[in-house]
């Protein structure tokens, strides 16, 4: 008998909750078979059984929180018997023989559903018997200690079934809460992951000193590089130019500039990174994340590109690894998407600066004290620790941001 253990699931994860089972007791399993998902805060994480043979036992359900290291169910020797050739099943001494029909069984003024009660077997074999019309206390388990399966009821070679009885009427699905005053609601529990990021931003707002300031970038010289050099970087590199990887090139210039935007706080302690590990925050299903772009100032365009697609993918397919999310040094978010003219986009602790894109809108700009020229413009956002980062440090880090974007040539002169 093999325990199904949870694994360890990562750095700082310490627990998870059952989202489903894709087994049940009794079911044959081979090894590498995926038996459940687990949800954590992170990631959702696919459990494969260490060995082959039977699901002898579930003992947490859906939605059950786990623990690491933690028993949840076992897997015991597969019975081996092969389902096309059944050996007969011998009478128990002590029982009387079997008469022909299944109403003179042995047990004196006992229907065979009552006696099959006290039958040690499985909820899946005593489904499986109710709907073939089987008495279970007909069925010999083969495993050692005498457990009836699925595979026991299938080959036992006892008299014709009887007719499956009617099945339970479906008991209607429940009427919607009531809130005070009758008005129709609906509850249901937050799923471990909107609930860890709800903990995690309130986390933000109640420990950092959290400040916001703004700017905005005239994005003509961009859309108009993107306008030209579309087509050939595509051709290239066979993925498009879109905007990420500029405001990647301009946070890691910037951050360089000004370090303290790249560091965190551990106790008294300011921990500067040396490295450049952008979060691009992705919007799943389940709620926002925010994977890693490793060594963002060791990457070309193309390849912050590349990697901002796959991890894009990999968000949205729910196939993020606990690798993908850990380690970032500054995150960037794109409200803009969505249509958000501007925002202050809350601090991924224990980041000590988030940046915040916005939707690019056609604005008068004056040109001079004379002109008036319709651009596109972008309004930013530098969301930043005011305990480490000042006031005056977090402006010109956004400034900086802002004058690299509108020479987005010299970025790509840069690399």
């Amino acid at each position: 008998m093999a325990d199904i253990i949870v694994p360890e699931l990562g750095e700082s994860i310490s627990e998870g909750t059952i989202t489903k089972w894709f087994v049940k007791e009794g079911d044959n399993v081979n090894q590498g078979d995926v038996l459940l998902e687990l949800e954590t805060d992170k990631v959702n994480i696919e459990i494969s059984a260490d060995s082959s043979g039977v699901v002898a036992s579930i003992a947490k359900k859906d939605g059950d929180v786990v623990l690491v290291g933690e028993a949840i169910g076992s897997i015991g020797a597969s019975s081996g018997a092969p389902a096309a050739a059944p050996a007969p099943v011998a009478p128990k001494a002590a029982e009387a023989p079997a008469p022909a029909a299944p109403a003179a069984a042995a047990a004196p003024a006992a229907a065979p559903v009552s006696t099959a009660s006290s039958v040690n077997a499985s909820p899946a074999a005593r489904k499986l018997a109710r709907e073939q019309g089987i008495d279970l206390t007909q069925v010999q388990g083969k495993d050692g200690i005498g457990r009836i399966y699925p595979g026991d009821v299938r080959t036992h070679n006892g008299q014709a079934p009887a007719p499956a009885a009617a099945p339970a009427p479906t008991a209607p699905a429940p009427a919607p809460a009531a809130a005070a005053g009758g008005k129709p609601v609906e509850r249901k529990r937050m799923s471990r992951r909107r609930a860890t990021i709800a903990n995690r931003l309130v986390e933000a707002q109640r420990t950092a000193a959290m400040l916001t300031t703004f700017n905005e970038v005239d994005m003509t010289a961009i859309l108009d590089l993107r306008k030209r050099r579309k087509q050939s970087f595509f051709d290239k590199n066979e993925v498009n130019l879109g905007f990420m990887s500029f405001f990647t090139k301009a946070v890691v210039g910037a951050l360089k500039q000004f370090p303290l935007l790249n560091a965190e706080i551990d106790g008294e302690d300011i921990v500067v990174k040396k490295f450049y590990d952008i979060g691009i925050a992705v919007s799943a299903k389940e709620g926002l994340v925010v994977p890693v772009v490793r060594d963002a100032d060791r990457l070309g365009f193309a390849e912050i590109e590349r990697n901002i697609v796959e991890l894009a993918q990999k968000a949205r397919a729910n196939t993020l690894s606990i690798g993908d999310l850990q380690g970032g040094s500054f995150t960037i978010t794109n409200g803009g998407v969505f249509g958000s003219l501007l925002s202050t986009p809350i601090l991924n602790t224990p980041q000590v600066g988030i940046l915040g894109m916005h939707k690019i809108q056609i604005r008068p700009v004056a040109i001079d004290n004379e002109r008036m020229e319709n651009r596109p413009m972008m309004y930013i956002a530098l969301s930043y620790d005011h305990r480490i980062v000042d006031g005056s440090e977090a402006v010109r880090f956004l400034v900086a941001v802002k004058e690299m974007l509108e020479d987005p040539e010299q970025l790509l002169l840069q690399g």
